[in-house]
């Protein structure tokens, strides 16, 4: 009995011995059994090393990554191993073939590979022979991010595998959008304006500037407005004694009482003429006293007009003397030259009053931005030290240059009734100099970076995925889009960063 329990462990030993060998030597090449099936998870990306890509594998199954470090699918004995490859070329599709588990001749099937992208067309790819591969006819555009079917045509059989793979894709319901700050924009036709940025600062309007003389010589009494000060058209600024003035106002109360007198008597002459009392000698003499009276009370309303005095309010108990000396138009003193007590002649200037309901701007014009602006031309004014905004046109432009700055000055002249703008203040004007229609254009505070990509983030049901763009001109506001994204497509704005933040999260970036 002991020698037969004997002889059956030897016979055991054996037996694991001779399946251990026939194990050991077996066909390594060959794929795994999990393979039979089609692949269910992401696409590799075969890269110098033969790395695998940075597929997110589905629930169902693991990927199966082939000898090339790419995605292979076997069926009925055919393997085909999928990959892309990037590196010194464009993406593009490489496919190595095996039947039974061996390397296969590019020729020995004919494959198709069919992707579907969110929001875009399907795109088919046709293969051609390369080495010992074949490589698609076009390239895999960026990103990687789309559902995969593969056809092969082999030995009579048509064979066909499906899987997904995402990339530079992030889930965001409708709902978190508000929180997250994000605005969902249109892509669309826009026109680019091309705009041309220059210093300058406000100035007074000169057009509304007013020296103020007192027209008489005489002694300041009183002085009520001062420099800063806001005033009115017809304010008193302030008031001065004047003997000339004097002189005036008694001239023509005498005049006055002259010509009453004279009118009294060409009365009384013309009513005796009248009845043949007196001769008509009396009355043609009466009757150019008159006329002379008017002419003398005439000429000296005259001379106090021309002074600003009213003569029909000149009363005999008033101080003939006094002049008040009135603002000319409403505006800001800028300068006063006057003090009580100061004997002024008729031409001081004793105030400078600026009328600000409109002020000036000189723009800085360099000479080879003298060609696109014109007078009568649009400009946006915006002030550097805080946010004051405001439009004009250009009204003059000087006609040479200046010999140390080098540079020509634009006029533009800006409405300030309500009292924003004051000379002196730094400003920087923006005038449009071209306006081109583009076929698409996003708007500038959806453009993110991810890694050397320039992308925004298109809105495709609950997804945000990157969408690698083209650009072309801008002027701070839209950028015409060249390439990457299609006119009525949706795409994220406003806070695009927090899109750009949960794709980080998400490990779905692309690598």
């Amino acid at each position: 009995m002991k020698k037969r329990q004997l002889i059956a462990i030897i016979a055991v030993i054996a037996t694991g011995i001779v399946l251990g060998g026939l194990i050991l030597t077996a066909d390594r090449s060959a794929p795994p059994a999990g393979a039979e099936t089609a692949g269910e998870a992401s696409a590799m990306k075969e890269t110098p090393g033969s790395r695998a890509g940075n597929a997110e594998p589905q629930p169902s199954a693991e990927p199966v990554i082939g000898p090339k470090g790419g995605r292979l699918l076997v069926s009925d004995g055919l393997g085909v191993e999928l990959t892309i490859y990037e590196t010194g070329v464009p993406p593009q599709f490489r496919v190595y073939l095996y039947e039974n588990g061996k390397p296969a001749a590019p020729s020995a099937a004919k494959i198709t590979v069919t992707l579907l992208r969110l929001g875009e067309p399907a795109q088919v790819y046709k293969f051609k022979s390369e080495a010992d591969y074949l490589v698609g006819d076009h390239v895999v555009e960026e990103p990687h991010s789309f559902d995969v079917a593969v056809a092969a045509e082999w030995k009579g059989k048509m064979l066909h595998w499906k899987y997904s793979q995402a990339e530079m894709r992030v889930e965001i319901p409708d709902e978190m959008l508000k929180s997250m700050g994000i605005e969902i924009l249109t892509a669309k036709p826009e026109t680019i304006r091309t705009t041309l940025r220059l210093p300058g600062e406000t100035i007074y309007n000169e057009h509304t500037i007013v020296q103020v003389v007192p027209r008489l010589p005489g002694i300041v009494t009183a002085v009520y407005r001062h420099h800063g000060q806001q005033v009115e058209k017809g304010e008193v600024l302030a008031v001065i004694e004047s003997q000339m003035l004097a002189d005036l106002r008694s001239q023509y109360l005498v005049a006055q009482r002259r010509l009453g007198l004279a009118r009294t008597t060409f009365e009384r002459e013309k009513r005796l003429w009248e009845e043949k009392i007196t001769a008509k000698q009396d009355y043609l003499i009466a009757q150019e006293l008159l006329n002379e009276a008017e002419i003398a009370v005439e000429l000296a309303s005259v001379k106090l007009r021309s002074l600003g005095v009213r003569p029909e309010t000149i009363s005999r108990k008033d101080n003939l003397a006094r002049f008040e000396i009135l603002a000319p138009i409403p505006g800001l003193i800028t300068a006063k030259a006057i003090a009580q007590g100061q004997t002024l002649k008729e031409d001081d200037n004793i105030y400078t009053i600026a009328d600000v309901s409109t002020v000036w701007t000189a723009v800085t014009v360099y000479p080879k931005d003298l060609a696109v602006i014109k007078v009568g031309q649009k400009v946006s004014i915006k002030a550097t030290a805080f946010d004051v905004t405001g439009e004009g046109p250009i009204t003059y432009i000087t006609t040479l240059i200046g010999g140390q700055t080098r540079t020509a000055t634009a006029r533009v002249e800006l409405d300030n009734k309500d009292g924003r703008w004051r000379p002196g203040m730094f400003i920087t004007a923006e005038l449009v100099t071209e306006e081109i229609p583009v076929a698409v254009a996003v708007d500038a505070s959806a453009i993110q970076t991810l890694g050397d990509w320039t992308v925004v983030f298109g809105r495709y049901g609950q997804y945000f995925e990157a969408r690698l763009l083209e650009l072309g001109r801008s002027d701070g506001k839209l950028i015409e889009v060249l390439k990457g994204l299609h006119a009525g497509e949706h795409y994220a704005a406003g806070n695009s960063f927090a899109i750009k933040a949960e794709l980080g999260k998400s490990g779905a970036a692309h690598e």
